[in-house]
C-alpha cells in the first residue's frame, strides 16, 4: 500500500481519504484492535486535532474504511461473476471472488468483520454494503424462480459460506501459499454449488 505523502494532498481538502488510506496501512501492520487516531495523525504529519475535523472518534474512520471495503469487494464480485450468466455457476464465482478479497486484503476484511462496528449504526456503510447483498442475492433470486424467503434463505446460506472458507483461510496463516488458497476458492465454489442442489432443505 502506497504511504499518503507529507507533502501529500489533504493539504488542499484530501485528509479524509488520506485518513482512509493510512488506516488501512496501519491496520495491515498492526490490526485493527492496535489503530488509533492520534497514530494515524502521526504517521501522515498532521495535528492530533486535524482528523476531527472530518471524523468525530475512532469509529468514524473506521466505518469509513469499512464502506471502503465494501466498495473494493463489490467490485471484486462484479469483476468475478457479472459475465456468467448461468445463476448457479455465478454463485460459485461470487464464494471464490469473496475468498479471493479475504487474502488480497486482509486489513479490510478485518474492519468488516473484526472492527466490532454495528452497521445499522452508519447510514453510509449500510448504502455501501448493498451491493454485496444485492450480488448474492440476484441470481438466488433466479435460482429460485423469484423474490422471497426462498432466495433469502439461499443468499444468506451462500454468503454465510464463503465467509466461513474466507475466515478459515486467512486463520491459518499471516502469509497464505497460493496453493491453500486455490484449494480455499475451490472449496468454497463447491459449497455454493452444493447448496444451490440442496436449497429445499433450507427451509426445513
Amino acid at each position: 500500500m502506497k504511504r499518503a505523502s507529507r507533502e501529500g494532498p489533504y493539504h488542499h481538502g484530501g485528509l479524509p481519504e488520506a485518513l482512509v488510506d493510512v488506516a488501512i496501512e496501519m491496520i495491515a501492520e498492526h490490526g485493527v484492535r492496535a489503530f488509533s487516531l492520534s497514530q494515524a495523525s502521526r504517521r501522515l504529519g498532521v495535528s492530533a486535532a486535524a482528523p476531527y475535523r472530518h471524523f468525530h472518534d475512532r469509529e468514524a474512520l473506521l466505518a469509513a474504511v469499512a464502506a471502503r471495503a465494501c466498495g473494493t469487494l463489490s467490485a471484486a464480485l462484479g469483476a468475478a461473476a457479472g459475465h456468467v450468466p448461468d445463476p448457479a455457476q455465478r454463485l460459485a464465482a461470487l464464494s471464490g471472488a469473496y475468498v479471493q478479497f479475504a487474502f488480497d486484503h486482509r486489513a479490510l476484511f478485518e474492519v468488516l468483520f473484526g472492527s466490532g462496528l454495528v452497521k445499522e449504526d452508519w447510514p453510509e456503510l449500510q448504502a455501501a454494503a448493498q451491493p454485496v447483498t444485492d450480488a448474492f442475492l440476484s441470481p438466488c433470486t433466479a435460482v429460485c424462480g423469484g423474490p422471497g424467503p426462498a432466495a433469502q434463505r439461499l443468499a444468506i446460506a451462500v454468503a454465510a459460506s464463503a465467509h466461513g472458507h474466507a475466515s478459515m483461510l486467512i486463520d491459518q496463516a499471516r502469509e497464505t501459499s497460493a496453493g491453500i488458497l486455490d484449494d480455499a476458492r475451490a472449496r468454497a465454489s463447491a459449497a455454493a454449488r452444493a447448496l444451490v442442489a440442496g436449497r429445499a432443505a433450507l427451509s426445513s
